[in-house]
């Protein structure tokens, strides 16, 4: 597949499976295989353990949207900047809903492979996230 086709692929999980929760993509957009080389806390592989952890995060920020300000394509690779905006509706992580809204930069590299994404290595601030959740003391306060 060409860069191009790359990025298409890439963009539908941006707008389809992130910001949507469309999970029916997930079948099509997925490899069977998929490795997230960082994966939460408990995430199981494959394709199903993606569609989990989606799910968990959809039920913990509903609203979740990913912007995406950023997209490079070389080979296989997509790399893409975002920035997720959610409101904090259900727990996660531990943390009951605090009805806050937060912004979380997320930086990701996505390889493609006949259509289907194979690999994530995702990058996003859980610090600053937990911290805009109170759930992380922001610099300078006591912990």
């Amino acid at each position: 597949m060409s860069t191009e086709q790359n990025k298409t692929v890439v963009r539908r999980f941006s707008e389809e499976l992130i910001s949507k929760g469309n999970m029916a993509v997930a079948d099509e957009l997925i490899a069977e295989n998929y490795v997230n080389h960082n994966p939460i806390p408990g995430q199981m592989p494959g394709r199903e353990g993606f569609k989990k952890s989606v799910a968990g995060l959809r039920t913990a920020f509903p609203d979740l949207h990913e912007a995406v300000e950023e997209m490079i394509a070389e080979g296989d690779r997509v790399v893409v900047r975002a920035t997720r905006h959610a409101t904090h509706r259900g727990a996660f992580m531990g943390v009951a809903p605090t009805g806050k809204h937060v912004t979380i930069p997320t930086m990701y590299i996505l390889r493609v492979a006949n259509g289907q994404i194979t690999d994530a290595w995702l990058n996003w601030d859980m610090l600053g996230l937990m911290q805009q959740l109170g759930a992380a003391p922001l610099p300078g306060q006591a912990g």
